[in-house]
């Protein structure tokens, strides 16, 4: 059994995309697109790294962020269970691994 690890301190989680049309959960139905504001958080806090959950969540910072922020993001594995490719112990390595950078 695998050990469980607290959360890193000084952690904040903000998705990219506030509103959006979309098809059930089918990230390639996503359109129109509303980015969520999160110089709230880049204003108020030292932000060392951001990390994206998945290559949607990387696509959608790259176009809609990236360009507000000039941070680039870290991309990590998506944690959805529609990511079969990985296994929860790769998926816990790799986010272990990105959050301690």
């Amino acid at each position: 059994m695998r050990q469980k690890h607290p959360i890193p301190p000084h952690l904040a989680m903000w998705d990219v995309i506030s509103e959006c049309d979309i098809i059930g959960s089918s990230d390639s139905s996503i359109r129109d697109v509303k980015a969520n504001d999160i110089s709230v958080i880049l204003d108020n806090a030292r932000i060392r790294r951001i990390i994206v959950n998945g290559k949607t969540a990387g696509k959608m910072y790259d176009r809609y962020l990236f360009p507000k922020t000039s941070i680039r993001a870290c991309l990590l594995p998506s944690t959805s269970p529609a990511n079969t490719t990985w296994t929860i112990d790769r998926l816990i390595d790799a986010w272990k691994e990105g959050l301690e950078g």
